[in-house]
């Protein structure tokens, strides 16, 4: 038969190869198996035969000497044979040969070990799975604790002990300081302590031991707690220095810690006696009539316990007549109250009546300040007109003065012009006719112009006109730009 390409993977060829020539369906080879002691536990073997019969299987275990013992073999026809674990082993399936399962009913450390499933075939001949079974057992733990005393140098304080296959893993859950140490032994027995150096404020506290093992799901907690002896602390209450004679129902108390638990209490007064009529009712002293002076004195109460003991005293002072409180007086205290509260609500009154005050007042400074600005700007503006008239002004008086200065100009010209005229007129004098419109004698011919005085004062006032009309327009020019720079600023 063609099996086709010998590359292709092993898995895929062992598949080919069971189911033609048959094999195994179970177990994987190599195979190995954990289980729990005192449970069933099961080898798992099932062959498939094809073309070929199962005429017999054979489970066999291997011996520390390397021997192989049987455990119980299936025939076709002889049935079913067990060896020396018949109470505990058999076939799962009612039919050996099909399925080869073997159960281990009641699982026990010295089942461990390599197992064989053998089976035989009719042609093929024999085929066999070799299976590791490793068998773990669940810890027995405790916990030893430790009696400790107050004052005892560093030392354990408990133990931890624990037993398992494979060995367990011990720990320690809790705050009290100290140091452990785990040691292992055969069999898979660990032991682990924890040390301290015990004090009195110990005594109570958490010490649990924690043991982790592959069968248990999470740590499995001893529960522990720390003990330290040590002696009782005695003190005596009661006297709330207000006994008085007569007074009834008083007693004093001794309390006291320490342990173990204090098996002794004796109670005494120093110097005397205890009075008549006085009762010791456990850790009490309890006086069972009304109160007489001599009743005074120092009390002192023993506490005692297997580590010591210990004395507690209270000084107690009996007055003749009763110490009266002053008695309270609840309507100086109403008035107060009341006061207090008016003040307070006073106060809340003010506080919102400045608060208005204040909001009135800066809204009245802001209508203030508004106007302020207001007339800061109207006055700005104001300013600018002024100084726009007063330039206006000075420029007219500019050109009063021009006017002025060219009329006098103009007469000096002319008193010049008569003066030579009349300096240099011919002898014999002017004729009316040579004098002008005005009644002036003309000019030299020297100094006279060829026209007539009448057309040389028109081109005069002509050309003064001219001059004083570019000055205005240059003067309105430079009058309007600053009139608009004025603006802009405002």
């Amino acid at each position: 038969m063609y099996l086709g390409d010998m590359s292709m993977r092993p898995g895929v060829l062992l598949s080919i190869l069971v189911c033609v020539y048959g094999g195994f369906v179970e177990p994987p080879e190599p195979f190995t198996l954990h289980s729990v002691a005192e449970k069933e536990t099961r080898l798992p073997c099932r062959y498939d035969a094809q073309d070929s019969s199962v005429v017999q299987v054979n489970w066999n275990k291997e011996q520390e000497d390397g021997s192989m013992e049987l455990i119980i073999t299936a025939h076709h026809t002889e049935g079913t044979v067990v060896g020396r674990l018949a109470t505990r082993v058999r076939f799962e399936s009612k039919d050996p040969l099909q399925d080869s399962s073997l159960l281990i009913l009641n699982t026990e450390t010295s089942d461990e070990g390599r197992y064989t499933c053998q089976v035989v075939t009719y042609p093929n001949g024999t085929f066999q799975r070799v299976l590791s079974l490793t068998v773990w057992t669940v810890p027995i733990s405790l916990i030893d604790p430790v009696i400790l005393e107050e004052g005892q140098t560093f030392r354990v304080a408990a133990l931890c002990r624990s037993t398992a296959h494979p060995p367990p893993t011990l720990s320690w859950d809790t705050d009290l300081p100290g140091q452990s140490l785990n040691r292992s032994g055969e069999g898979g027995r660990v032991l682990s302590q924890f040390s301290l150096h015990p004090l009195r404020n110990m005594n109570g506290r958490k010490l649990d031991c924690l043991v982790s093992h592959p069968t248990l799901e999470r740590p499995h907690r001893i529960r522990n707690t720390l003990v330290v002896h040590y002696p009782p602390n005695a003190v005596v209450s009661g006297y709330d220095g207000n006994w008085f004679v007569g007074r009834e129902g008083v007693d004093l108390t001794c309390e006291f810690g320490g342990n173990p638990k204090v098996e002794n209490i004796t109670w005494t007064r120093r110097g005397e006696a205890l009075p008549e009529g006085v009762a010791v009712e456990g850790e009490r002293l309890v006086f069972g009539r009304p109160l007489v002076v001599t009743d005074a004195g120092i009390y002192e109460c023993e506490a005692r316990n297997r580590m010591g003991a210990d004395k507690g005293e209270l000084q107690v002072m009996v007055r003749e007549l009763q110490r009266h409180e002053a008695p309270v007086d609840t309507f100086p205290t109403i008035i107060v109250a009341g006061v207090a509260g008016g003040l307070v609500v006073l106060m809340v009154i003010i506080i919102i009546i400045v608060t208005s005050h204040h909001r009135r007042k800066n809204r009245k400074l802001k209508k203030e300040l508004n106007e302020r600005m207001e007339e800061i700007n109207s006055l700005s503006r104001q300013t600018s007109l002024r100084r726009l008239n007063s330039a206006s002004t000075d420029l007219r008086s500019q050109m009063d003065d021009v006017f002025i200065r060219m009329d006098s100009m103009t007469k000096n010209s002319m008193m010049s012009l008569e003066e030579c005229s009349t300096l240099r007129q011919p002898p014999g004098g002017v004729s009316e006719q040579d004098l002008d419109s005005l009644g002036r004698p003309p000019i030299y011919s020297a100094f006279h112009s060829p026209r007539d005085s009448n057309s040389w004062r028109a081109r005069q006032q002509e050309e003064s006109k001219r001059r004083v009309e570019t000055y205005l327009k240059s003067s309105d020019h430079s009058l309007v730009s600053g009139l608009r720079s004025s603006l802009v600023l405002i």
